[in-house]
C-alpha cells in the first residue's frame, strides 16, 4: 500500500503532468510541421528543383535503374535514399526553429527576477566597523 501511496503522489506532482501535457503537445505539433514540410515546402523545392517528389530522390547501390520509384528500388535493393532524409532534415530544422521561436516569447513574457535592492548598512554598524579598523592600526 505505501508504494502505491508513492507512486500517487509522484505521478499527481505538478512536473509529471506538464511533462505528459507537454510531450502529448509536442507529438500533434510535431505532425503539423511535418505536414508543412511534405506537403506545403517539399513540394515547392521538388519543382524548383526538377518537378519530381524530392522524397523519392535516391542513388541506387545495386545496379538498380535511376528511374524507378523508391519503393521499386528499395525492393531491388539497397538505395541511398537521400532525398527522404533531406525532407526529415528540414522536418527537424523548421521545428527546432519554432520551438526556439516559443521559448524566446516565453522568456519574454516572464517577469524578470526582481533585482535585489541594495541595503544601506545603518550607522552604527559603520561606526563600529570603523573603531574595528582603528584597533587595528
Amino acid at each position: 500500500m505505501a508504494m502505491f501511496q508513492e507512486f500517487k503522489e509522484f505521478a499527481t506532482r505538478g512536473n509529471v503532468v506538464d511533462l505528459a501535457v507537454g510531450v502529448i503537445i509536442g507529438a500533434a505539433f510535431s505532425k503539423i510541421v511535418d505536414s508543412l514540410v511534405q506537403d506545403v515546402i517539399m513540394p515547392v523545392i521538388g519543382k524548383i528543383i526538377g518537378g519530381l517528389d524530392f522524397s523519392s530522390y535516391y542513388l541506387p547501390l545495386n545496379g538498380q535503374a535511376m528511374g524507378l520509384p523508391l519503393a521499386e528500388a528499395k525492393k531491388a535493393g539497397a538505395v541511398l535514399a537521400y532525398g527522404n532524409f533531406l525532407t526529415i532534415l528540414l522536418n527537424f530544422i523548421i521545428l527546432a526553429f519554432i520551438i526556439f521561436q516559443m521559448i524566446r516569447i516565453v522568456n519574454r513574457v516572464r517577469k524578470p527576477a526582481p533585482v535585489p535592492v541594495a541595503v544601506a548598512t545603518p550607522e552604527d554598524v559603520l561606526l563600529l566597523r570603523e573603531i574595528r579598523d582603528a584597533l587595528r592600526r
